[in-house]
């Protein structure tokens, strides 16, 4: 069995997996989420803050120099919000895994040598580890295309949901 990995995810991640009625079942993946603590308290807390915790998400602080540096990729990359780049410095101080959605906050980190995935990676680990069944996964992807807000690559979902569909 592989070690636990930690995955630190920023809210629009959570948000997909919550629109897609999938958040218990990435809960059931082989990895620990959590979340920096100004994004928990900014962006989660009048968000599911309770359902979230109950489902196992940790809240993890950054020391003064964590903060700093996060401070840093603010002025570096206005487009990046605060609670983006505390998770941003999360991952990357405790060489973890980031989760996002967020096309300038994943570049800067391919930059600055961070593992990161995005939402569809998460529907891929819950496939290979049975965390969702291909009903739940077709139903909790089409639920997040046809939402007026989503970001996911069209191409990647009609395949994806294919996939599901041959295994239903």
């Amino acid at each position: 069995m592989r070690p636990l990995h930690v995955l630190v995810s920023d809210t629009s991640v959570l948000i997909d997996l919550d629109r897609g009625s999938l958040l218990t079942a990435s809960f059931r993946l082989p990895y620990r989420f959590t979340v920096p603590d100004l994004l928990y308290r900014q962006e989660l807390n009048s968000w599911g803050d309770e359902e979230l915790t109950k489902l196992g998400l940790s809240v993890e602080e950054l020391d003064g120099d964590g903060v700093n540096r996060a401070l840093s990729y603010r002025r570096q990359v206005p487009a990046l919000s605060l609670p983006d780049c505390f998770a941003l410095v999360l991952a990357q101080t405790r060489s973890w895994i980031l989760l996002s959605g967020d096309n300038a906050l994943r570049q800067l980190a391919v930059i600055e040598g961070v593992e990161c995935h995005g939402v569809l990676w998460l529907l891929d680990e819950m496939r290979a580890t049975a965390a969702a069944s291909n009903r739940e996964l077709h139903d909790g992807l089409t639920a997040m295309a046809v939402h007026p807000r989503c970001r996911l690559p069209r191409p990647e979902i009609r395949q994806r949901l294919a996939s599901y569909a041959k295994h239903l």
